[in-house]
């Protein structure tokens, strides 16, 4: 849970840069139940949403985070009302365009991940100029899931696969994980050390289902709207806090052998 800071400085700033997680996956939820808390339309929870949005990634940015993923539209998300996803695709095209000089001057590489289908044409063009504009930018990497699914991933994964057995690029006993993980969306993306959920809601609303087998997960109470560098610090001091065992013993990488020994 996030915790109030009682000084000006943050344990964080004492925490090795090793420590710090390199990819960092948030579930923004608690827009629309933060505004109807304030007396507000639904609507007016995402508009305030996209506030966090670009603290927590200029915080990201100057942090040195390798890559930021944030959780925009799922799926599942299409069952809303159509004005609400009127006003989403609305925000979602205004930040595209809003925000490119900040992410040009923060040196920051955008990336979208999920599928196209239901975006308006208008939207996807936005999308695509400022993931042109700034694919050569070296610092951290904003990855946006927008019709994101993580089931949906993997069937699209699954008849990628299928088909390069059916051609002959593929033998069926050939295929591993590293092979899996080419064919989803995030292909060539590091796996999140960190998953931060707001509202404090105990699920993972099928995002990243492969990738975070072993990410740490955060949970605070806050919604998002109130999501701000003080959280985002507080998840980061946690996170360098735990002892990260990868189903070994401790101070054991994914391989599961033991890092500072090779024998027993």
């Amino acid at each position: 849970m996030s915790k109030t800071a009682t000084t000006a400085r943050h344990p964080i700033e004492d925490i090795p840069r090793e420590r710090y997680p390199k990819h960092i996956a948030v579930i923004m939820d608690g827009n629309g139940r933060w505004a109807q808390r304030q007396g507000l339309p639904r609507i007016e929870g995402h508009r305030r949403g996209v506030h966090s949005v670009r603290a927590t990634v200029e915080e990201c940015a100057r942090l040195k985070i390798d890559q930021l993923t944030l959780y925009c539209l799922s799926s599942e998300n299409w069952k809303r009302p159509q004005h609400e996803l009127d006003f989403l695709m609305h925000l979602l095209e205004q930040y595209m365009i809003e925000e490119r000089a900040t992410i040009m001057k923060q040196n920051v590489r955008v990336k979208i991940i999920g599928r196209r289908d239901g975006i308006p044409d208008q939207v996807q063009r936005e999308m695509d100029k400022t993931i042109e504009l700034s694919a050569a930018n070296t610092g951290t990497t904003l990855c946006l899931a927008i019709n994101y699914g993580g089931r949906a991933e993997m069937v699209d994964a699954v008849q990628c696969i299928a088909e390069g057995v059916k051609q002959g690029r593929l033998k069926a006993e050939d295929i591993t994980e590293e092979t899996i993980a080419e064919h989803l969306y995030t292909s060539g993306m590091p796996d999140p050390d960190l998953m931060i959920r707001t509202a404090g809601e105990m699920r993972i609303s099928n995002f990243l289902l492969w990738q975070i087998s072993y990410s740490e997960l955060w949970v605070t109470d806050l919604c998002w709207p109130e999501f701000r560098e003080e959280t985002l610090r507080d998840a980061i001091e946690s996170f360098a806090s735990r002892d990260r065992r990868f189903g070994g013993l401790t101070n054991q990488g994914p391989s599961g052998v033991d890092a500072c020994s090779s024998g027993d």
